[in-house]
């Protein structure tokens, strides 16, 4: 069973598992990106939203032109995870099944998990005095309250399960194949934190990363005690949900 853990096998499975990790990460947001950008110009060429609103953060555009860029850079990283997937032919790189009651035991203790581990962490980087970068999303969301709300249903619906599926499904399946379970879940972790760094904005980006890269930490063992890509999904899309349900709350005056 040790041998799950950590697992020492061939230097070009190391090599093959760790390199196409990478790449699949850095392809699915360079996909994602040009997907972005290909949406911006047809609702510019449409006279949908002007560039200047998508170009400049201080000119807002329309919550909705937000949420459509969002849903067309996700589509973007899905779409590189599905030609991977199709390329390598590797369907059993992770499970999902109908949660069980275990199952949702497990999702409910992910979930306090994070909101325990994000407390934690907010007071250390308190502490500390250090400084934390802004995701775009909250600053144009503080613009304009009602984008909070529009993101909710994509968080669930389209953010979560793309970002699971790559980051704790595929990438986390590869690198268990060539280094075992907990060198798998730490390496995945990384590259969810440090895929944050393009959204962000302000100094403090490394402490924002190191948050993130947590975080992953705890989705990605939760998947590793479950084995159902479905309750990673489930705590991550209820979480940022409730983060955004907070940020509304609070740019509004409601809290």
């Amino acid at each position: 069973m040790a041998s799950d853990y950590y697992r020492v096998t061939d230097w070009q499975t190391r090599a093959e598992s760790l390199g196409h990790s990478v790449g699949l990460v850095v392809g699915a947001f360079v996909l994602g990106l040009v997907c972005t950008y290909l949406i911006a110009f047809v609702l510019v060429g449409l006279d949908l939203v002007s560039i200047e609103a998508l170009a400049n953060p201080e000119v807002p555009a329309p919550a909705w032109a937000n949420v459509v860029l969002t849903v067309a850079q996700f589509a973007g990283l899905g779409l590189a995870v599905l030609g991977y997937l199709y390329w390598r032919g590797r369907g059993d790189l992770f499970g999902y099944d109908v949660p069980d009651l275990r199952d949702l035991a497990f999702g409910v203790g992910g979930f306090v998990a994070l909101f325990g581990a994000t407390v934690a962490l907010s007071l250390v980087i308190r502490f500390l005095d250090a400084e934390t970068a802004t995701n775009q999303v909250v600053e144009l969301g503080q613009q304009n309250p009602e984008l909070f709300l529009y993101l909710i249903p994509v968080t669930i619906l389209v953010v979560a399960p793309v970002e699971e599926v790559l980051f704790r499904g595929v990438v986390q399946g590869l690198l268990r194949d060539g280094y075992g379970i907990v060198p798998g879940v730490i390496l995945a972790s990384t590259m969810f934190g440090v895929a944050h760094w393009l959204a962000l904005t302000g100094g403090g980006k490394l402490t924002y990363v190191a948050v993130a890269g947590v975080l992953g930490l705890i989705l990605g063992t939760v998947y590793e005690l479950t084995e159902n890509l479905i309750i990673p999904v489930g705590i991550h899309g209820a979480w940022n949900a409730f983060l955004f349900g907070s940020q509304y709350l609070g740019a509004t005056g409601a809290i």
